[in-house]
C-alpha cells in the first residue's frame, strides 16, 4: 500500500542506526520528510496494524485510548479495539498464558519480563495521532501520572510497533512527541527493560507480542480516587467477553481479591 511504501522510503532517508532515538536532532531527515506530503489521507481499506503502549497502570491509559479511537477513528463501542495486556519480556508466555501477579505465582508477568500495555488495532497514518495521544499522558518532566507510585519493569514505559525501532513509524512516534512538548526520550526496546523516567522502549511487536490480560483487568476505574468511570465504560468488558473479543484463558484471581492487587 501506498502508505507503507512512503514510509519505506522515509525510513531509507533517515537511516539512523542508534540504539537510543535522541528527542533532539537524530531525526531530522526523519522529522522533515514526514511533514512532507506523501502521507496520504486515510484511506477507508487502509490494513491495521497492531500496537501497543505501555505507561505505568494500564486502567487509566485504557480509558484514554478508548475516548482517543471514539475521537480520532470515529468508533463506536462495538468497534473498539484498546484492550489492556501485557507485552515486553523476553519469556513470552509459560503454559500459555501471561496472567497477572497472583498467589499461585502463576506465569506471572512480573516474572516474565512484561509491561502492562494496551494493544489498539488501528490504521498506519493514525500512528501520529496516538503517539501524540501517548505523549500526553506524560507531565513537563517527562514523569508518567503514577511515577512516584506503581514502579518496576512491570510499569515502564514502552511502545510497541510492527518492526520497532526498525519501522519508520517509529520516527512518526518520535516526530509526535516532539511536537508535544518534547518530554521522553525512546530507547531500542531488547526486552526485559529496566523502568527509567522520561524513556520509552520502542519493542518491535514480531519478536515482543501482546498478550491480553484478565477479563477482570478491561475497562476498569483508574488508579486514581477521580477515575470512577461510568458503568457504561465498565461494562464493555462484559460485552465484548460475550462477543468473543476478549479470551479468558483461566489465570488465578489477582493477588489478594480486591483494590489495586487484583479484584
Amino acid at each position: 500500500m501506498r502508505v507503507f511504501s512512503c514510509l519505506v522510503a522515509i525510513a531509507s532517508a533517515a537511516a539512523a542506526k542508534t540504539s537510543l532515538i535522541s528527542r533532539r536532532g537524530a531525526l531530522s531527515a526523519a522529522a522533515a520528510a514526514l511533514a512532507a506530503p506523501c502521507m496520504p489521507a486515510r484511506a477507508a481499506d487502509e490494513e491495521l496494524i497492531d500496537v501497543y503502549f505501555g505507561c505505568g497502570c494500564f486502567w487509566h491509559v485504557q480509558h484514554e485510548f478508548v475516548e482517543a479511537e471514539r475521537r480520532i477513528l470515529g468508533r463506536k463501542d462495538s468497534e473498539l479495539t484498546a484492550l489492556v495486556g501485557y507485552a515486553g519480556g523476553k519469556a513470552g508466555a509459560k503454559d500459555g498464558k501471561v496472567c497477572y501477579h497472583n498467589a499461585l505465582q502463576v506465569s506471572d508477568y512480573g516474572s516474565l519480563g512484561h509491561a502492562e500495555v494496551v494493544r489498539l488495532r488501528i490504521p498506519p497514518s493514525s500512528v501520529p495521532e496516538f503517539a501524540a495521544e501517548y505523549a500526553k499522558l506524560f507531565d513537563e518532566n517527562g514523569n508518567r501520572p503514577d511515577q512516584f507510585g506503581d514502579r518496576g519493569l512491570e510499569y515502564r514505559n514502552v511502545v510497541g510497533l510492527p518492526g520497532g525501532t526498525k519501522s519508520p513509524l517509529a520516527q512518526a512516534v518520535v516526530k509526535a512527541s516532539i511536537a508535544n512538548g518534547d518530554k521522553l526520550d525512546f530507547a531500542n526496546g531488547k526486552g526485559d527493560d529496566p523502568d527509567a523516567r522520561a524513556v520509552a522502549f520502542i519493542m518491535d511487536t514480531n519478536t515482543f507480542p501482546f498478550y491480553q490480560a484478565e477479563p477482570y483487568h478491561q475497562f476498569h476505574d483508574g488508579f486514581k480516587f477521580d477515575e470512577n468511570y461510568p458503568n457504561s465504560y465498565n461494562g464493555l468488558a462484559n460485552a465484548l467477553l460475550k462477543q468473543g473479543r476478549i479470551v479468558d484463558l483461566g489465570c488465578p484471581n489477582g493477588m489478594i481479591g480486591i483494590g489495586i492487587a487484583g479484584l
